[in-house]
């Protein structure tokens, strides 16, 4: 079953490449597709450049979908993270 989470990115700098390359290591550890959607614009979670061709800023609304083995696990795991860092 595919997990969705819906968030309002609160970081001043928005995604950029720091926080975009942490969020990459955290979902590549798990055995689900994550991809995140800006905008009607899709890009896998697990490729730094995709991610950061999203352009992420403050205020921004970003989905994160989550399909496949791990999910519930990196549903948890990345909601957690997304609040401590973006």
């Amino acid at each position: 079953m595919v997990k969705k989470i819906t968030y309002q990115v609160k970081n001043p700098q928005g995604i950029h490449a720091r926080p975009a390359g942490m969020l990459v290591n955290r979902v590549s550890q798990f055995k689900c597709k994550v991809v995140i959607e800006k905008e009607k614009e899709t890009v896998n979670a697990k490729e730094i450049f995709a991610l950061m061709s999203l352009s992420v800023k403050q205020g921004d609304i970003i989905t994160i979908t989550f399909d496949g083995e791990e999910e519930e696990t990196a549903v948890k795991a990345i909601e957690e993270f997304i609040k401590e860092n973006l």
